[in-house]
């Protein structure tokens, strides 16, 4: 309990009311192991306003924002007890157990009962403090005095607030007043201060963020309204104008329709009866939400920084102090305001402080140094001149100075082998693969011994070959790596022993090992240290520390040196297994992007796969362009948040899925929630973004869908770059369907550049600015030219975005595509009768068409396909049934009905008269499929655009044949038509 009063009495003077309440709160209900409490403050006519609350529910607690001065509940009732008394309302066991009787509506509440104590200002209670408590039941003597306690604390600290502060103006009087409320849009009010009843005008329900259907007409309503630091003191300016008959002026804060609070000036003026009582206050009110004025602003900041500041003018004559500098030299500001710096006992008597601070401000030059202080203490000063005068900075570092004091000689004291392990720890804890462990030893071990030549090397199929290597010539390390056992001298038999061998001449080497007596000549090697690379009771290969001259490594040295090469065997160990995964991840990865762009008339596109830098594992983005039906192409980017196997498997299976799912010509709404709900099944830590464009080039419409992407940049013929407004659906696996999907028009020869957040996002560069610079890159392509060569814009965009010499920190994907459009005179659609009829207009307008095109050796097959289609929906489908030819590199016939049900293949016996449509189909055309469209599906077929006798070239002979014998057929065309039997 002391312990709770003493930390609150460390908080500094000038703490906001809500904060204070805050506190209050938190200590009551902690000591006394209560449910929860709250803080009321007394408002106009009988009203308590809710003010702060701690642990109890919006639910429990909305009864109460409103609380009725005269009425039964326990804030009402502690308000009028005397000063330290108490009210204590339990529940009554009649009710269920743990609930309240309170006259609290419908709603029960948990718990005992509630303590309540009022909170006074001077001799009148202006509020109550109430404790919900638990199983304790009403708290006893002790607890009682701490809340009587903390409720005075509370009274201490609300006299010391500060009051609102609204933007800083000038006076407004008279005519200036009058201009700045044409300005404004003001709003009236009129309170009638008897009955408490209230109106607001439209202006003044917009002001303060009232809907005309939530107003009550009672001061209830603007009480609400009110920022509870600014409600006491606003109240207090209404209650002075109408006890001194003067005018009412205040400013404070409301919370506005959206839930933040803005600041407002309000004016008024009360009138009185025949008894000279007040009757109305009538006024206006205004918007003050202006900027504040950074001097304020600054000077409440600097006012209760933890830091000493001084401003001083030209004369070092004391021109504003916060409380830190005051407390530190021992006056208030009052005292301090005017008086010279040198005049003060604490900066004459600290040492050497008025010289330097002379010589920084002659030099008109920042100065930073520590000086002393007569207590003794030790502050750290910094001396900033400017234009009006200087600030001083003074920062108290008695205690961070002795600390340094203290680490540096232990420091000192500490012994050079505890030094070296500890740096080469680090180092290695950071190394991630092989190459970084040889350049950490390197770095932190060769130096210190004078050594010149590093040699690591590892045991993989019973030979010796090298890890890395420093200080040695392309031809030695050629000619020690890839060795058999028995061939490279001291090596094998450290690592067949386990024991470290140390040679330290080459007459040593040479007596070691005879048979390879030459190798210190072509290593220029004159002594070495062979270690033996263990791991988990494993030797896998040897540290080789070698030197220029000849040297005997002394006792110390050699453990030195062994006891660092079980870091290095632990940690190149953990590296090895990091480059086999590493090096299996990109090959992963290589095999599971797409090897080649396809070459498409509806758009040409080139793309780039930026692996992150060096240190990191391969990652998970991707890109596709997939080719589908009727001139259209699907544009898809993604990114598998991570790094690693894992991350590049879901890669592959999310792109296997995407290419399924385009092949079903779903759109591209649906296509994602199909991608969450397989990112959902992979579980929680999956966290995967993706964009998937549906371009049409009949239509010239780009449809998009996105989940957690950065939006695609479409880049319009004359150059203007546009990021289209996508909706910001969440990443895959954790939004929830349906996903928006946004339809742009796209004119021919535009670019719509897809990419992953590694592109334009980095610990350096924030997105927004990334996408900038994107932009402007594309449009200085666009300008020069260059950014007609696909290709070359890719390395221009990689360039620009991630230079050489920057070691990206993600992986990144582009996808750059030129959009083309398969012109009017390259369509042709008709609807068609829903009859059987149908057929006959079709092969009618193919004949004319393909004539019309120069396509006549494609009519035969042309229209027997048309024939079978229309035949097909007339049969058994409904309509509207409609027919489109497109030309583009293939010949593409289009069939349009308005049915959902999808036709399928089915084997038809000899004596079936039907059942071979479909199977007429696969065997005319190069391929066919359906897909779904707005009004209903569309069953299209594609033939090769080839030339007479060609393999294309399937028409009414080859059909015969097929047919054969088939009952029904006559070879006349018009009367042909086969039907396949739909689901």
């Amino acid at each position: 309990m002391n312990a709770r009063l003493a930390l609150l009495s460390t908080v500094d003077p000038g703490l906001a009311e809500s904060e204070v309440f805050r506190l209050t709160l938190q200590h009551a209900v902690g000591e006394l192991d209560a449910l929860g409490g709250t803080i009321h403050l007394r408002g106009p006519m009988s009203a308590l306003r809710l003010v702060s609350v701690t642990g109890l529910p919006p639910g429990l607690t909305r009864p109460w924002e409103i609380v009725d001065q005269e009425g039964p509940l326990a804030p009402a009732r502690a308000l009028h007890q005397d000063q330290g008394r108490g009210v204590w309302a339990p529940f009554t066991s009649a009710d269920p157990p743990g609930t309240s009787a309170e006259p609290v509506g419908d709603i029960q509440w948990p718990g005992t009962g509630l303590a309540a104590l009022p909170l006074f200002s001077g001799d009148r209670s202006i509020g109550a403090l109430t404790v919900l408590m638990g199983d304790r039941g009403e708290p006893g003597p002790e607890q009682w005095d701490f809340l009587r306690a903390v409720v005075a604390w509370t009274e201490e600290r609300m006299a010391q607030a500060p009051p609102p502060s609204g933007p800083v103006q000038a006076e407004l009087n008279g005519e200036r007043l009058r201009q700045a409320l044409k300005e404004v849009s003001v709003g009236s009010w009129d309170w009638n201060i008897q009955t408490g009843d209230l109106i607001w005008d439209e202006a003044a329900l917009e002001l303060y963020g009232t809907r005309p259907a939530d107003f009550t007409g009672k001061i209830e309503n603007w009480m609400r309204i009110v920022h509870p630091d600014d409600l006491a003191p606003t109240l207090a300016a209404a209650q002075r104008a109408i006890r001194d008959h003067g005018v009412y002026e205040a400013e404070y804060r409301v919370r506005k329709l959206d839930g933040t609070w803005g600041w407002t000036q309000a004016r008024g003026r009360a009138t009185y009866d025949e008894n000279g009582e007040p009757f109305r206050m009538i006024g206006v009110g205004w918007d003050s939400n202006e900027p504040r004025s950074a001097r304020d602003a600054l000077s409440r900041a600097l006012r209760h920084m933890s830091d000493g500041f001084l401003a001083v003018d030209d004369d070092w004559r004391i021109t504003f102090a916060n409380l830190e500098a005051e407390r530190t030299l021992g006056f208030s500001e009052e005292e301090l305001f005017g008086r010279v710096l040198w005049d003060l006992p604490t900066a004459r008597l600290a040492p050497g402080l008025e010289s330097r601070c002379r010589k920084a401000a002659a030099e008109e030059k920042a100065a930073n140094f520590d000086v002393r202080m007569p207590d003794g203490r030790r502050y750290h000063l910094r001396l900033v001149p400017g234009p009006d005068g200087r600030t001083l900075y003074f920062t108290d570092v008695t205690e961070r100075r002795r600390l340094n004091e203290e680490r540096r000689a232990a420091q000192l004291a500490a012994s050079e082998r505890s030094a070296r392990i500890a740096e080469l720890t680090e180092a290695l804890a950071k190394a991630t693969t092989s190459r970084d462990v040889v350049e950490a030893v390197a770095r932190r071990v060769l130096p210190p011994f004078d050594a010149t030549g590093l040699l690591v090397q590892a045991v993989e199929d019973d030979r010796l070959h090298n890890v890395g290597a420093v200080g040695y010539s392309d031809d030695f390390l050629a000619l020690v790596n890839n060795r058999p056992p028995g061939t490279c001298g001291p090596s094998w038999d450290v690592i067949s022993s386990g024991t470290p061998v140390f040679l330290s001449s080459p007459e040593e080497y040479a007596a070691y090992a005879p048979g390879q007596a030459g190798l210190p000549r072509v290593a220029a090697k004159q002594a070495w240290a062979f270690l033996p690379l263990t791991a988990s009771g494993h030797t896998f290969g040897v540290c080789v520390v070698a030197f220029d001259r000849p040297r005997r490594l002394t006792d110390d040295e050699r453990t030195l040196l062994t006891t660092i090469n079980a870091l290095v065997a632990q940690a190149l160990e953990r590296a090895r297994l990091y480059d086999a995964e590493h090096a299996r991840s990109r090959e992963l990865q290589r095999s599971l992007l797409p090897t080649g762009l396809p070459d498409l008339a509806a758009c040409e596109a080139a793309a780039r796969y930026l692996p992150a830098g060096q240190g990191m594992d391969v990652g998970g983005d991707w890109y596709d362009v997939i080719p589908l039906s009727s001139g259209q192409v699907a544009l898809v980017v993604g990114d598998v948040m991570g790094h690693g196997l894992p991350e590049a498997a879901t890669m592959g299976r999310l792109r296997t899925a995407v290419h399924t799912l385009a092949d079903l010509e779903l759109p591209p709404d649906e296509i994602m929630s199909h991608l969450n709900d397989i990112v959902g099944d992979m579980g929680e830590e999956s966290y995967v973004t993706c964009l998937y464009a549906l371009y049409d080039s009949t239509t010239q419409v780009c449809s998009i869908a996105r989940a957690g992407h950065p939006p695609p940049a479409l880049v319009h013929p004359d150059g203007t770059v546009h990021f289209p407004p996508l909706a910001a659906d969440p990443p895959l696996g954790a939004a929830k369907p349906p996903f928006e999907t946004v339809e742009l028009a796209v004119p021919e020869g535009s670019l719509l550049v897809l990419y992953t957040d590694g592109l334009v996002e980095s610990a350096k560069r924030e997105i927004d600015e990334g996408m900038a610079d994107l932009a402007r890159l594309l449009r200085t392509a666009n300008g020069d030219g260059t950014g007609a060569d696909l290709e070359r814009l890719c390395d221009t965009l990689t360039a620009g975005l991630l230079p050489a010499e920057h070691q990206a920190a993600d992986d990144a994907a582009l996808l750059v595509a030129r959009l083309h459009a398969l012109t009017g005179d390259r369509m042709a659609s008709w609807p068609l009768a829903e009859d059987p009829k149908a057929a006959g207009q079709a092969r009618r307008h193919v004949r004319e068409q393909l004539s019309a095109w120069g396509l006549d050796d494609l009519t035969p097959t042309t229209e027997l396909l048309a024939s079978e289609l229309v035949g097909n929906v007339v049969r058994h489908a409904k309509g509207p049934v409609s027919l489109r030819l497109l030309h583009g590199p293939e010949l593409i016939c289009e069939v349009f009905d308005g049915s959902l049900t999808m036709p399928r293949i089915r084997r038809a016996t000899d004596t079936d008269e039907g059942g071979r449509g479909l199977q007429l189909i696969t065997a005319l055309s190069q391929r066919w499929g359906t897909r779904y469209t707005p009004r209903g599906k569309c069953i299209w077929t594609e033939q090769a655009l080839h030339g007479p006798g060609g393999p294309g070239d399937r028409g009414p002979d080859a059909l015969e044949l097929m047919f054969l014998g088939t009952e029904g057929f006559d070879g006349d065309l018009d009367a042909l038509s086969f039907g396949d039997e739909e689901p």
